[in-house]
């Protein structure tokens, strides 16, 4: 009897089908030393750089260097339950972390395990941690603001959607302050948060998580956490899961997010450590040869994506923490040349009671005006020059020189701008406050407000005009513009507000 061919085919393509289901593509390795976070590894012969690992008791861990005889490793998660002589197991897969709406409200470590005493996150996807860049033709220009509510930032230092935006300074100075501030702006205007400490103290972040909560500002934000007790691969990684995590809502949602990288200075450090313990060859200042494209890598991924790809965009705000105000050292300058521009903040205005204590003279926004409304263009227009024109009369005058009455009125005025642009933390004002406030500022109407009473009776007038007549905020928050008609019916209502309260 002639076999059936058709039927024989058949059963050879089962079988083989069986067979690989159950082959192991994976290769076996055995952990030589371990330490510091830091495992090295021997029989991994076909692992590949920036592979995932997978140690004993299901610990992560990915491939850094990969050397003649061994390779270097850094582990994700409690390095403590790795020990010498532990089997690890190639994946063939980068490093990925769940991402999905789920998360928001939520507060992680770098690898999406709830630290917030919360049930265990299931989420809907997998993103890799580290990704592409967007190439030039996948991005659009930098058009729409993202305002931060702080009157002298959204002036002076618009920031757009799709930038990165460095905030730098001393410790102590209102760095975090700032970035907070632009994460509680964003309620009801569309935009995802990730805020993500790295090496920060406990209780820092513990106090973070509670502002946050107390504005209303964890509906749409996420906290990426680790502490200063977390190993340095875990501090490494953080911000690069935050963006994926960022990404996510970019890319599949077409979502504007925002990320928060508190601080990039600590990064640097964590990654100096592991580095070292790796036996890297160091730099200046010990950091290794790639400590550049370390930040660069990151900071790229930000960007306001064509409308091919459906739009989103990813803001960053990068904090760097200086020393004694330098800012030309090794890091700030690195992150300087990569960012669209800084804040800086000072230290000397802090203490004096200038808060926020933004430096106007060094602090650069490269996006400039197209990331500003024409409202706040109109009358901000020449606020910044005339700081600075403000500041130079200053110093002349500290040095008992008289000054004729131009001078002298300038003086005046800048004396009144710098106290109008003082605004306490955790109060953003809409466009339509911020506007308002300027105008009256910069138009003359508070020449004969005491200085010291300046910043009261704007936030008076500002209460009055809610009651009173509330349709000129809400016309400029709607039209984001300031027509003249518009600024004769304000110059009105300053003079009406200054008779009721003389």
């Amino acid at each position: 009897m002639k076999p059936d061919i058709t039927e024989l085919s058949n059963i050879l393509k089962e079988e083989i089908g069986r067979y690989k289901n159950k082959l192991d593509t994976s290769t076996v390795g055995r952990v030589v030393e371990v330490g510091d976070g830091v495992a090295r590894i021997y029989g991994l012969k076909d692992a590949m750089a920036g592979e995932m690992l997978l140690f004993e008791n299901n610990v992560k861990g990915e491939v850094f260097n990969l050397e003649e005889e061994s390779i270097g490793a850094v582990i994700y998660g409690d390095y403590t339950k790795v020990k010498e002589g532990s089997d690890v197991y190639t994946t063939g897969q980068l490093l990925s972390i769940p991402a999905g709406y789920e998360l928001l409200g939520r507060v992680i470590n770098p690898l999406c395990e709830a630290l917030d005493g919360g049930p265990p996150i299931k989420a809907s996807s997998i993103r890799p941690v580290e990704s592409d860049a967007p190439g030039v033709a996948q991005r659009r220009p930098v058009s729409k603001p993202l305002q931060t509510g702080i009157k002298s930032i959204d002036s002076m230092i618009p920031i757009g959607r799709g930038q990165r935006e460095l905030i730098i300074g001393d410790r102590k100075t209102g760095k975090t302050a700032i970035a907070l501030d632009a994460i509680i702006n964003q309620k009801d205007k569309d935009v995802i948060c990730i805020y993500i400490a790295i090496g920060q103290k406990d209780s820092t972040i513990a106090e973070v998580i509670e502002t946050l909560r107390k504005h209303g500002a964890m509906e749409y934000a996420t906290v990426v956490a680790t502490s200063a007790a977390d190993s340095a691969s875990m501090q490494y990684i953080a911000p690069y899961a935050g963006c994926a995590l960022a990404e996510y809502f970019m890319y599949e949602h077409h979502r504007d997010t925002l990320c928060v990288y508190d601080d990039l200075s600590k990064h640097a450090v964590a990654y100096r450590q592991l580095s070292l313990v790796l036996r890297r060859p160091p730099g200046r200042e010990a950091y290794p040869g790639d400590i550049f494209y370390l930040h660069s890598r990151l900071l790229e991924r930000s960007a306001c994506l064509s409308e091919q790809l459906g739009g989103g965009s990813l803001t960053a705000l990068p904090i760097v923490e200086t020393l004694e105000e330098q800012i030309s050292s090794y890091i700030p300058t690195n992150v300087i040349s990569i960012t669209d521009g800084q804040i800086y903040l000072k230290r000397d205005l802090f203490l004096s009671g200038i808060r926020p204590a933004v430096d106007v003279g060094i602090s650069v926004s490269r996006v400039g005006g197209n990331a500003q409304v024409e409202a706040m263009k109109k009358v901000a227009a020449k606020l910044r020059l005339d700081l600075a024109a403000y500041n130079e009369l200053l110093d002349f005058s500290r040095l008992g020189t008289e000054l004729d009455p131009a001078a002298q009125a300038q003086i005046d005025r800048g004396n009144r701008m710098v106290e109008l642009l003082k605004q306490p933390q955790f109060s953003p004002l809409t466009v339509g406050e911020q506007v308002i406030t300027i105008f009256a500022g910069s138009s003359g109407l508070l020449d004969d407000v005491p200085v010291e009473a300046v910043n009261k009776f704007a936030d008076s007038f500002l209460q009055w005009l809610s009651k009173e007549h509330a349709e000129y905020i809400r016309e400029i928050n709607q039209t984001l513009k300031l027509t003249d008609n518009l600024a004769g019916k304000l110059t009105e209502a300053i003079k009406t507000f200054k008779t009721l309260n003389k």
